[in-house]
């Protein structure tokens, strides 16, 4: 039976930390299945359609499919044929989160299991909000991200 994972996530953008739990959840899973959700209650900084084909062409040759979304992270992991989600853990706060969502996508999909991964700990202090501030204000942000942005 193939084993799929679900790597969901507003990816805005998706960092070195984020590569780094797909190539390790890959040693787990026959197949992550990257969902990059739509919030309706918040206007993303890169371009969803542009930050899929950057995603896509990370992965490029392995065995991960990359899909947006606008629904319950649950139903869309049975809908992809996931079994587990997998997240990634840079620390206690990110657990706490993480495990309370854990806990609800668990009560409505019962066959759900969710998977922590803990961050590598030189790509802990990488997150998506304090790159998107440093894009914002000019910094560059290459060192950050495994592919190389272009027009954004």
């Amino acid at each position: 039976m193939k084993r799929t994972a679900f790597f969901p996530g507003s990816f805005d953008p998706f960092t070195k930390g984020h590569e780094d739990i797909v190539l390790r959840a890959l040693t787990l899973f026959d197949e992550i299945v990257i969902g990059i959700g739509q919030n309706s209650n918040k206007n993303r900084y890169f371009n969803l359609e542009k930050m899929k084909g950057y995603i896509e062409q990370t992965f490029q040759g392995k065995p991960v499919r990359v899909v947006t979304y606008q629904n319950l992270t649950a139903n869309v992991a049975k809908e992809v044929g996931a079994k587990f989600i997998i997240r990634g853990l840079r620390n206690t706060t990110d657990f706490e989160y993480e495990n309370s969502i854990s806990q609800v996508n668990r009560h409505i999909n019962e066959e759900l299991e969710t998977v922590f991964l803990i961050t590598s700990p030189h790509l802990a202090p990488i997150s998506s909000t304090i790159i998107r501030d440093l894009h914002r204000y000019g910094s560059k942000i290459d060192q950050y991200l495994p592919y190389t942005l272009d027009g954004i």
